[in-house]
């Protein structure tokens, strides 16, 4: 049986753009060559993706490094470099992405196949070929390609079951679940024989079939951290209802059933609305007033309630009739995950600019496409820095600079990138 992990942290890569190249035509019986050199290609994008068909994140801890291919380089004779292959990961459904970085919830895949994009691959720098001009017949350059985007991610996962077994160690949800479905958990006379969530698919007379989740390690504080509960509290988040299954045979069975109830709400609020049938167990070993005693004593609390032995199997199917009338007339509960915005896919091709002193003589240049400018520059290379300088003064940038009181010899930071600003050159 595979380990069940619900909680992994992941870096992923984006591919590299490729880089632009500078070629010419040299073609015998062509009077004029010129530039030839072609794009680079893009690189690849990193996507999560879910997938009914998994249950756990236990992929995720054997290699939690993930990099998409670099787009090629561009070649002469104008061909354009090959893109990169993205990549997709598989997820469970249910699982909520989260950006360490930030501490952001950037994506909440509680669908099958819903796809969302993590990293988007650098965009191919431009061969010299893009550059010619009537005026400028022969440039000397191309671009690089953009970098990579490095993210770490870190992925919850909250089951997606129709029904939620509940109740104190030991209680019999194994038991029950085993019964109904054909997972096979660990079963014993002692609590705490079940560690992690198990899952049962519960087949239906019309052939369809619905979710059982048995969380473990219910017991009073556990919302607080005591015991297991606390790790796995958020699979009950998503359940359309709850099976809540009392030991008959302890010694006051009301109260057990009152402190989960009690975690639930503590937990969160909303749970302890949803809707609850209420299962009495291990008739088999209790007398027959007690039984009548403690159904009285529940009605106050519930009035879905059945007596059952889950090891004779006694009043199961009974049981079972009623879940599948409840599969159907519940509707599943949607829980509101908060999903923000991801700056990351900020679209920064606007004119727009910050400009900040950050002593007497540096000027900090942030914002709008400069950040992307300034990628796909090669600072080495004079021609492109002059060519920096043109799309600058063409948003205003050194007017506005000129208005800050910027003098000769002064640092500039256009974006990480520092320059010495001259009016001569600028």
């Amino acid at each position: 049986m595979a380990a069940f992990i619900d909680k992994a942290k992941v870096k992923v890569i984006s591919g590299r753009g490729g880089n632009g190249c500078v070629a010419w035509r040299r073609e015998k019986f062509v009077d004029k060559g010129g530039p030839a050199g072609g794009d680079g290609g893009r690189g690849g994008d990193v996507y999560f993706v879910a997938d009914e068909n998994m249950s756990t994140l236990l992929d995720f801890t054997y290699k939690s490094v993930f990099r998409a291919q670099d787009g090629e380089n561009g070649k002469n004779k104008n061909c354009h470099g090959q893109g990169g292959e993205d990549i997709y990961l598989k997820v469970p459904v249910g699982v909520i992405i989260r950006d360490l970085k930030n501490g952001k919830i950037i994506a909440d895949l509680d669908k099958h196949n819903k796809t969302v994009l993590v990293a988007k691959g650098g965009r191919g720098g431009r061969g010299n070929a893009r550059f010619a001009t009537a005026q400028k017949r022969s440039p000397q350059f191309c671009e690089p390609g953009e970098a990579p985007v490095e993210r770490e991610l870190e992925l919850e996962l909250k089951l997606i079951a129709d029904v939620g077994l509940l109740g104190m160690p030991n209680a019999g949800k194994s038991s029950f679940i085993s019964l109904i479905s054909s997972a096979r958990p660990k079963i014993a006379d002692y609590p705490f024989t079940t560690l992690v969530p198990n899952l049962g698919v519960v087949k239906k007379p019309d052939g369809d079939g619905f979710i059982v989740a048995d969380i473990p390690g219910l017991i009073e504080g556990a919302s607080e951290g005591i015991g297991l509960g606390y790790e796995f509290l958020r699979h009950v988040q998503r359940c359309r209802f709850f099976v809540h299954i009392v030991d008959m045979s302890v010694d006051d069975p009301v109260s057990n059933y009152l402190k989960i109830n009690h975690e639930l709400e503590k937990y969160d609020p909303e749970l302890i609305k949803r809707h609850q049938v209420l299962v009495l167990n291990k008739k088999d070993i209790v007398d027959e007033n007690k039984i009548q005693s403690l159904k009285e004593c529940f009605k106050k609390y519930d009035e879905d309630i059945f007596v059952v032995s889950c090891a004779t199997s006694d009043g199961v199917k009974e049981l079972l009739n009623h879940l599948f009338v409840l599969v159907d007339e519940l509707e599943r509960y949607e829980i509101e995950v908060e999903v923000e915005h991801d700056s990351e896919f900020d679209n920064n091709d606007d004119s727009a600019f910050n400009i900040t002193k950050l002593n007497k003589n540096t000027y900090n240049i942030t914002g709008g496409k400069l950040k992307r400018l300034v990628n796909v520059t090669d600072i080495k290379n004079v021609q492109q820095v002059r060519r920096l300088s043109n799309i600058m003064d063409s948003m205003g940038v050194w007017e506005k600079l000129r208005e800050h009181g910027v003098q000769n010899d002064d640092t500039i930071i256009v974006e990480g990138v520092e320059m010495i600003y001259t009016d001569n050159y600028f």
